[in-house]
Order: C-alpha cells, then structure tokens, then sequence
C-alpha cells in the first residue's frame, strides 16, 4: 500500500446508540457478548460508508486501538481527498459476531436499523464495502463488489457506489489499486454533487 507521509489512522468518535436500541435483543447477537457501534465518524456527513460489522474497536484489555480494517479505509478515503467530516460508517450488524448465527434472517432484521439511520441521516451517497453490505443492502443475495464495483448505482432512493472490503484490501495487496480507484470514482461523485 502507499504510505502517506501525514497519514495517521485515527478512532474515529463513535455515534451513541439510541436509548430504545441499548438493550436490544431481538437478532441474538447479544449472546456473543460484544457490545453495540450504532456508528463512527460525523454523523452529519454526506456519505455514509456501510461495513458488514463493527470489528474490534478495543483490546482484550479494553484499550482503544485502530484495526487494520479502519485503517485501509482511511488511507484510501485520504489519498481519495476526503476529510473525515466527509464520512460516516455504520454496519449492517451493530454488533461482532464472535462464533456462527443464522446469517440470512441476522442481517434482515439488523437491516431495519439501517434503514432507519438512512431516512435520519439521508446521506448524499451511500458507498458499500464487501460483498456483505452490498447483498443486504442491495438485497440481492448473489450481488458481487467484483461486478458492480466503477458505477453509481440507485438502491432504496440512494446514490451508491461499491468497492472491496478494507480488510479484504489488507490480505490481497494487489486489490488495493482497484480499491483506491472506487474511492476516487466516489471523490468525483461526491465533488460533482457539491457544485451543483
């Protein structure tokens, strides 16, 4: 990957859960005992950055630290010319999975979640990454990054465009090009929009 002489990843501030969701139960996953990211970032931003999952935001000692997934994101959204006003990322499951669940039906019912961020936040473009947040949130189970990833697409009254994974990104270095190039096809995108 490139390294940018002023790049440093940073936790980003992560959204508060709203009150009626702290204790919610109804997907299971609270059973694997990880906790609710409702989101990370400015949650006033035009795009809004979808992952399959939180990951780990902490430690097994419970210190912060910066995963590797939120660190390719970075890079690539800063050498794409963003700034981390420009974004917010929220998950298709609030919470880590830590062993197997009932995939299918986990993600339909966490996708009411997103869907209601969405219509808050109304964000001025969508940008999936990884093939999960793309087949819940295109809702299309067969949906692939690799054939959908270069154009704009209009999903649930939304602009959206796709790329890999970060963490995908960071085990196959030879998709770092393609996934750069997804960042700066949403940076024109995104440019264009502003001067209109």
């Amino acid at each position: 990957m490139n390294n940018l002489t002023d790049f440093c990843p940073a936790l980003w501030t992560e959204e508060r859960t709203p009150d009626s969701y702290l204790n919610c139960k109804e997907c299971g996953l609270y059973k694997h005992g990880s906790r609710i990211v409702w989101g990370e970032g400015n949650p006033h931003a035009p795009i809004m950055i979808i992952l399959d999952n939180p990951g780990l935001r902490e430690d097994r000692e419970g210190n912060s630290f910066v995963c590797g997934t939120r660190q390719t994101l970075q890079e690539a959204a800063k050498e794409s010319g963003f700034s981390n006003a420009d974004l917010y990322v929220t998950y298709i499951l609030k919470r880590r999975p830590m062993r197997a669940y009932e995939k299918e039906r986990t993600r339909e019912i966490c996708m009411n979640h997103l869907k209601e961020q969405l219509d808050i936040k109304q964000p001025s473009f969508v940008f999936c990454l990884g093939n999960v947040a793309v087949q819940s949130f295109f809702q299309q189970t067969e949906a692939d990054v690799k054939g959908m990833r270069g154009k704009l697409h209009q999903v649930q009254g939304f602009r959206t465009a796709v790329a890999y994974h970060p963490l995908a990104v960071r085990r196959r270095p030879n998709l770092w090009n393609l996934f750069l190039d997804d960042w700066k096809f949403l940076a024109g995108l995104y440019l264009n929009n502003k001067s209109d």
